[in-house]
């Protein structure tokens, strides 16, 4: 297995306890074997014989290399879109007017399930791109647009052929506790029980990694979320959730006694939420893209967050109603502007904390040991991939040790 060196560069290695911001070390070297970091740490403390074992150099020119960016809740695998509804809101339609013309998740669930897996693979081929051309290496798919056993499978089956034909790794988590489908109006229990045969089933197709709910007072209770949150545990898959957007309904701390690795959303979480979420080690994961789109007002409550010492992430939330967004850089600039946190918060959210909240200890920071994914990128301090709106600096991409 060769080894490679990659210097001439600043590396934002993002661990936690380092001592000075971003963990950066500002003359570094990386070195790689395989698949995995072998060393990092300045250039001038590079191990002699790792430097004439190496049988290639790399110069980086001077850019700031980072983890790899982790997009840790999308639902990137749909049909559709929704910009007729975007524009009947905006000349003034309630969302009842368009709930009751078949519209709203509604919409997009017909479309999804009218699509075939080709052509569902065709439509979210063009977003994983957009995303891996920032720096994303490792994302997270949801289902919940199928709401039926051959559509949920159809939809996750894409979330993998994407993860197969592209240099990034794709983690597909089971949302069938998403939206209630039409042909189960009214009845969400028979509904949840049509949940659980779905999960054991797809479970053993292999094709899923972890399970979410949208807990609310629009979609699921508690309890009807407690029961999906079991069968989960009785197959050994972690949980998320969907919790806390439109109302403290007690979602975050049901995640947390299930030992849930991220609540999301979370604008009305409280302070019993937030203290469960912290004695459970669960992520937050906030979603400013989903916060501008739907024009909220309401504010997650970082500074509570901070106070109870619970890790923050970012996602994008690609998804047709509510944040139709693919850039991950750009929600970083969100995070910064409309949630108020720092450049380092907002840059962890997408590297090391993303990966706690994904369950991926192996990935997000830089350090020996660790999966080679990093990203080197055209600027000099690490707060500008934060601070300029709609720029992308990425220079180059490395995905498992291997230059994309």
């Amino acid at each position: 297995m060769s080894l490679e060196i990659w210097s001439n560069c600043r590396a934002a290695t993002m661990q936690p306890d380092a001592a000075v911001p971003y963990g950066l070390i500002e003359d570094a070297a990386i070195a790689v074997e395989g698949d995995r970091i072998a060393w990092v740490g300045a250039a001038a403390e590079l191990p002699a014989a790792m430097r004439q074992r190496a049988g290639r150099h790399h110069d980086a020119g001077g850019a700031l290399i980072t983890p790899g960016l982790i997009d840790c809740h999308t639902h990137l695998v749909y049909g559709g879109d929704r910009a007729a509804e975007f524009e009947l809101r905006l000349n003034g339609a309630s969302y009842e007017d368009i709930a009751r013309a078949g519209g709203g998740i509604a919409s997009t669930v017909k479309a999804t399930r009218a699509a075939s897996e080709e052509e569902l693979l065709a439509q979210s081929q063009p977003r994983l791109q957009a995303l891996l051309a920032e720096g994303v290496t490792t994302v997270e798919i949801k289902s919940g647009y199928g709401l039926a056993l051959e559509h949920e499978r159809k939809c996750l089956r894409v979330a993998r052929s994407l993860g197969a034909l592209n240099p990034v790794e794709v983690r597909t988590t089971f949302l069938g506790a998403h939206a209630l489908p039409p042909e189960f109006a009214g009845r969400a229990d028979d509904y949840i029980a049509e949940v659980l045969r779905m999960l054991p089933a797809l479970h053993g197709d292999g094709l899923v990694d972890a399970v979410d709910a949208f807990c609310e007072r629009i979609a699921f209770s508690t309890a009807q979320t407690a029961r999906v949150f079991e069968a989960a545990a009785a197959l050994g898959l972690p949980v998320k959730l969907h919790a806390e957007q439109l109302s403290d309904s007690g979602g975050a701390a049901l995640a947390a006694r299930h030992g849930a690795l991220s609540c999301d959303h979370l604008e009305w979480l409280g302070d019993e939420g937030a203290a469960a979420m912290a004695r459970a080690g669960s992520v937050a994961v906030l979603l400013p893209g989903a916060f501008y789109f739907l024009r909220e007002t309401r504010l997650p409550p970082v500074a509570l967050l901070r106070q109870n010492k619970v890790p923050v992430a970012i996602s994008t939330d690609c998804n047709p109603g509510s944040s139709p967004c693919t850039s991950l850089l750009l929600m970083l600039n969100m995070a910064c502007t409309l949630f108020r946190l720092t450049p380092q918060e907002a840059l962890a959210g997408v590297t090391s904390v993303a990966a706690q909240a994904l369950g991926l200890p192996d990935r997000g920071v830089l350090a020996a040991g660790m999966r080679a994914d990093f990203v080197a990128w055209d600027v000099q301090r690490p707060a500008q991939l934060a601070y300029a709106i709609g720029a992308n600096p990425r220079r180059q991409t490395v995905f498992k040790g291997q230059p994309t």
